[in-house]
């Protein structure tokens, strides 16, 4: 088993990225910045980007990470602009070539970091790496669904045609891919997908670990926001964009346009349906 050292040694330091906003919830950032330090190999540095304006007691919960965490750096913002702008900014300031993602509400497993990283020191062709996730509602133990996902570049690929390939709370990525690929953007609201999309179209091979790495914060509400016409719409950008760039054919555009409109005409519970059996995988 690698190591702490092994990894330094190999030059495999590695930032976290992520961004909080007025919303979020102070004591759920304390847990998911604690999972994130918390492992059998933590980052170098933790780069927190505030989306906006934030509350006294979220500010108090920052300073007092900032006081427990030295390597974690604060970066707020005037103006909320979103999460893909925000993180493109994150991404920017992080000091290392290698770049996780983390939500300011989930819970890393202990060992996450240390396995992804290793499918970095193994493979240097490798330009993402990801892994499985669990939901849960509540308590940590409340799992309610998990995520499980192709594990090669070109199972990853294919399922992208329809869904996403991987689970974004879970990547870390090689910097100078996605700088190549243009970073993060605000360009649309899956921004997520979008970059997947680029990274696609410039070639970079994508794995995915077959262990669950993050337990993912869900809510019951979660398949009713997952309609109406702008969710049908943001979609529908990413996989034009996808079909312009040639990364889809023009089949696979009318297959997502008749699966995303099922979303937005569907009662709440065929919703649910449809998605957890159509446009994801689910075990």
């Amino acid at each position: 088993m690698l190591g702490k050292d092994n990894h330094m040694d190999k030059g495999l330091r590695f930032s976290v990225a992520m961004s909080i906003y007025k919303n979020d919830d102070p004591g759920y950032l304390r847990t998911a910045i604690r999972s994130t330090y918390e492992q059998t190999l933590p980052p170098a540095e933790v780069v927190m980007v505030g989306d906006g304006p934030l509350p006294e007691v979220l500010l108090a919960v920052v300073r007092e990470l900032e006081s427990t965490y030295p390597s974690l750096r604060f970066l707020p913002q005037e103006v909320n602009r979103g999460l893909g702008e925000a993180l493109r900014i994150a991404c920017e300031n992080c000091q290392y070539d290698y770049i996780a993602r983390m939500d300011s509400d989930d819970i890393c497993m202990p060992d996450r970091f240390e396995k992804q990283m290793r499918v970095f020191a193994d493979d240097p062709e490798v330009g993402m790496v990801g892994g499985m996730i669990t939901e849960f509602v509540g308590d940590p133990t409340n799992i309610v669904d998990r995520r499980m996902l192709p594990l090669d570049n070109a199972g990853i690929y294919k399922m992208m045609r329809t869904r996403c390939g991987v689970n974004h709370v879970t990547v870390i990525l090689r910097k100078a891919d996605l700088m190549a690929a243009g970073n993060y953007s605000g360009r649309f609201r899956q921004e997520d997908f979008y970059l997947w999309a680029r990274l696609m179209k410039n070639h970079v091979k994508i794995r995915n670990i077959e262990d669950v790495v993050v337990n993912v914060r869900s809510g019951a509400d979660q398949f009713a926001r997952r309609g109406g016409l702008t969710y049908f719409r943001e979609h529908m950008k990413v996989f034009r964009y996808m079909y312009d760039e040639h990364l889809i054919s023009l089949p696979y555009l009318l297959i997502n346009y008749g699966l995303r409109f099922a979303q937005v005409a569907f009662p709440t519970r065929l919703r649910t349906w449809v998605y957890q059996n159509l446009l994801r995988s689910s075990h």
